[in-house]
């Protein structure tokens, strides 16, 4: 299977929102992946950010199967088989790791490293890989950034994350190389810990809504083969 155009990446250019998921207790997994399917986003990155984090992903995994729910943060591929044992439907990383993005080809397992540079772009595409986490974006640029890059990158597609808000995201959206954009602002938390579900299903249901009204992601509506063949 080629994990770029497998089901979870077509789920991306679907939601194009990655909610990027920082939580300390597992007990508030479910309740959370409730709340962020409810309002309309059904992916989330659980950063392996706290000590519990992969937990937290195996009871999404196992008590909410319709949930696109991946691993970020990962650095090597111990944690990589960890997060792939724990039913990992994706992974991320803040850096490009060769040994990382090969475990997980080798497995069929979605992998979106980062990249930051021209260089480490190019190593990815060395890999095989053409959708990749543009990171910290913010720093790097922003969309300045990314059209920079549309020329010399042509056909390369981004996740930027890395300082992305409600406030900025659709901005991000707008532009042809971008397929989805990582970020905290719908399931911040300190509303996780303080158990604001609600509060979180009406941020993700907002988000939705407003991404709904954007043009969609290159590759929205056009048949697996072909873009495949034009990939």
């Amino acid at each position: 299977m080629n994990v770029q155009q497998s089901p979870m990446t077509a789920a991306l250019r679907r939601a194009r929102i990655i909610p990027v998921i920082v939580i300390d207790d597992p007990k508030d997994a479910g309740a959370l992946a409730s709340a962020l399917l409810a309002g309309g986003l059904p992916i989330a990155e659980i950063a392996l950010r706290t000590p519990r984090a992969l937990e937290a992903l195996r009871r999404i995994t196992q008590e909410q199967p319709e949930m696109f729910a991946g691993a970020g943060t990962v650095l090597n591929v111990a944690q990589a088989a960890q997060v792939r044992e724990a039913g990992a439907k994706f992974v991320v990383s803040p850096g490009f790791s060769r040994a990382v993005v090969d475990y997980c080809l080798e497995h069929d397992l979605p992998v979106y490293p980062g990249v930051a540079t021209a260089s480490e772009i190019e190593a990815a595409l060395d890999a095989g890989l053409n959708l990749l986490k543009l990171w910290p974006i913010e720093t790097l640029g922003g969309t300045a950034y990314l059209q920079l890059l549309s020329g010399p990158f042509f056909g390369v597609e981004f996740n930027p994350s890395g300082g992305v808000t409600a406030a900025s995201f659709e901005k991000y959206l707008s532009l042809p190389n971008v397929v989805a954009c990582g970020g905290s602002w719908m399931a911040q938390p300190e509303w996780i810990a303080a158990r604001q579900f609600d509060r979180i299903r009406d941020a993700a249901r907002d988000t939705a809504s407003r991404v709904a009204r954007i043009n969609p992601a290159p590759g929205v509506g056009v048949e697996p083969e072909t873009v495949a063949a034009s990939a």
